[in-house]
Order: structure tokens, then C-alpha cells, then sequence
């Protein structure tokens, strides 16, 4: 795994309640911005950080003066709404005083389970890396209810993962790390340096709940690393306050415990839409547009559709078809067939023209797109 963080140009970065607010007492100024200085780093080395942050309702309990956690949705809201002012001025400031932008994006279930949505959030977060601009994310707390609840920011920063497609998570909390069994009650405890994430005994080992803070235990942390290496991301989860962890970290020391994905990170989306067994629509293209993708590698323009086939939404998996039928390729569609058949066989400067806005240049960009 070592080696694994090292190489990775994008990590998702995920820190618990007790971490930020200092089990509760309030945000912790010094250790958002000790993160804020090593996340400015991971920047200069020319990696890209999405920062998921725990600590509205935590933040919010405090100013409002209360000591324990309500369990009335209202006041989880109402906490989350005032706490959220403070979460965000702090890492806007601490970002700030490092020589970051940044930029709050509060999402929801909802966000992530409609396709469109899942597609635009991914986009605004791309184009803010490309800026050079931290996103710090939260789940929306303000509006959810139980029913379309992340359930923690453990879960939100896998989803998270999947969504920018990083190539490593990395779960900063209170603990060292996994052990087999709880190390306070059981003496024979091991630590687990690393493991496959998936393997069905690392949720027999991290049984157990979170602090009064927080909601989340080992348990979520794990079922996160195995929600991430879906799409080929390897988690890290180590203690929040080890100096200079995110650095040390990437330098390929080994800390905490490491959860490796068994499939590469371009394999396993590849391997997705190879998988889709039912296809929404397809799209022909003309002979030019065949070499383009199969001899040199490039994304599907809109010029080099002659037809398009069924009935389909920006997002879904498309096939790619030759003038003679045949499969050549499949991918996401960054465009509806409605759109599609509008600008089909026009360059890509003409899309906005056509249909009023441009949301990508390309029909299926290369690495949303795979061979058949």
C-alpha cells in the first residue's frame, strides 16, 4: 500500500467529529489547520485533495450549548445549519492561510442515487481540482431525513471516491488503526497492517460503535474501504493527529492500517460498463471515428455520429456501433439521445449553440468509454 499512496494523484481525504471538534469542545483551529498545511503540500507536489469533513452537528451542539447529542431530526438540522457557518470559515480561512482556495459542496443521497445529479456533482468537483481548489465536502444535513441519510461520512467518503475516482481514501480518526479484536478488552489483539478490503473477517474484527460524537465505528470504516475498492481505490485509516501523516503517508511510509482494492482503479470502471448487460440506446459512427477510438485512443466526438439509436439520459452506458452494426466500443453518454441526434455529424463548437449549453465537448470521453 505503501507504494499504492504514493503513486496516487487523486486522494480523497476523510476526518471524523472527534477529530475536528476535539471530542466535542468545538473546531479545533490547530488541527484543521495542521490538515490545511499538509493537504497545501499534497497540492504543491501536484496531487489533487477532496477533503471530506465531519463536525457540523458536533460544531453546531457546541454553539448552541448543548452537551448531548439530540436525537429529535429538527435539532440534528438545526445543530448541522449552525454548526455549518464554523465548519466552513475555518477551512476557508486555514486554506486561505496556506495559499488555497477552496470551495464547500454539501451533498446528499439524493445527489448520488439519480444518475444526472451524480454526473453534475462529478463535474463541478472535477473542474474545481482543475482550478486548484480544495472541495471540502459534508453530507447535507440540514435537509435529509434517515431515509436518504449517507449514514456517516465514512460511507459519504467512499461514495465520494467512487465519484471523482480517486486513486486512494485516506480515513483519518481517533484510532491507530483495525486490530482483530478490540485491543481495551482483549490483551491477544493484533494490529492489522494491511489486508485485502473486502475480506469478510475485517467486519467480524471491527464490530463496535462510534463515540457519543460521532456516529460511525471501525466498522464503517471498513465497509467504506470495501464500497471504495469497487472502483479501484486502496484505503488508508490512521490516527488523525500522527505528524505529518498525510505527507508521511504518500511518502510511502507504512501507518495505520491498509485496505488494498484487488482491481485497478481503470479496470474496475472499465470492467463495469463492459458488464452492462442492458444497454440504454447505442450511437453509429462513420469509419474516421472508428480509427480514432480503436487505433488512437481518443474520445467519441459528436461530428462522428451518423445515427443514434433507443431512447436514452445523460449518464447512461451507450453502445458504440460501426456503420455495419457492429459493437466497436460502449461508454457513458454525456448527453441524452434527444441532444444527441441534435448534434450529431456538427463539431463540438457548435454544441452550445445547438442546444443552448455545453456540457462536454465529447459524446463519450475516452476514459468514461471501453473497447469491445
Amino acid at each position: 500500500m505503501s507504494q499504492a499512496l504514493k503513486a496516487a494523484r487523486r486522494i480523497v481525504v476523510k476526518v471524523g467529529s472527534s477529530l475536528v471538534t476535539n471530542e466535542g469542545r468545538g473546531v479545533d483551529a490547530d488541527a484543521i489547520d495542521n490538515w490545511c498545511r499538509q493537504l497545501a503540500a499534497l497540492a504543491a507536489q501536484g496531487r489533487e485533495v477532496v477533503m471530506v469533513s465531519s463536525g457540523a452537528i458536533a460544531e453546531g451542539m457546541k454553539r448552541l450549548g448543548w452537551s448531548t447529542r439530540p436525537k429529535e431530526l429538527p435539532e440534528l438540522q438545526a445543530a448541522a445549519a449552525v454548526g455549518q457557518m464554523g465548519l466552513a470559515q475555518m477551512y476557508e480561512r486555514k486554506l486561505s492561510a496556506h495559499g488555497m482556495g477552496s470551495a464547500q459542496v454539501l451533498l446528499t443521497h439524493a445527489d448520488l442515487a439519480d444518475r444526472e445529479r451524480y454526473l453534475n456533482a462529478r463535474s463541478t468537483l472535477v473542474t474545481l481540482l482543475g482550478l486548484k481548489v480544495i472541495p471540502v465536502i459534508n453530507e447535507n444535513d440540514t435537509v435529509v431525513n434517515d431515509e436518504i441519510k449517507f449514514g456517516d461520512n465514512d460511507t459519504l467518503g467512499a461514495l465520494v471516491a467512487n465519484l471523482v475516482e480517486a486513486d486512494a481514501l485516506v480515513i483519518l480518526t481517533d484510532q491507530r488503526g483495525l486490530y482483530s479484536a478490540d485491543p481495551r478488552k482483549d490483551p491477544a489483539a493484533r494490529f492489522i497492517d494491511e489486508a485485502e478490503a473486502g475480506d469478510p473477517a475485517l467486519e467480524a474484527m471491527a464490530g463496535g460503535a462510534g463515540s457519543s460524537i460521532g456516529r460511525g465505528g471501525m466498522i464503517t470504516k471498513v465497509l467504506a474501504a470495501k464500497r471504495a475498492a469497487g472502483s479501484g481505490a486502496s484505503t488508508v485509516i490512521a490516527w488523525g493527529r500522527e505528524p505529518d501523516v498525510l505527507l508521511r503517508l504518500v511518502a510511502g511510509e507504512a501507518i495505520g492500517t491498509a485496505l488494498l482494492a484487488g482491481t485497478p482503479k481503470l479496470a474496475a470502471r472499465k470492467q463495469w460498463m463492459a458488464d452492462h448487460l442492458q444497454l440504454r440506446g447505442a450511437v453509429r459512427i462513420d469509419d474516421g471515428a472508428v480509427v480514432k477510438l480503436r487505433d488512437e485512443g481518443k474520445s467519441l466526438l459528436p461530428i462522428g455520429v451518423t445515427e443514434v439509436e433507443g431512447e436514452f439520459h445523460r449518464g447512461d452506458v451507450i453502445a458504440v456501433r460501426s456503420a455495419a452494426g457492429a459493437e466497436v466500443a460502449r461508454g457513458l453518454a454525456n448527453y441524452s439521445s434527444a441532444e444527441a441526434r441534435l448534434i450529431a455529424r456538427k463539431p463540438s463548437s457548435q454544441i452550445e449553440g445547438l442546444l443552448g449549453y455545453a456540457s462536454e465537448p465529447e459524446l463519450i470521453h475516452r476514459d468514461n468509454l471501453v473497447l469491445a
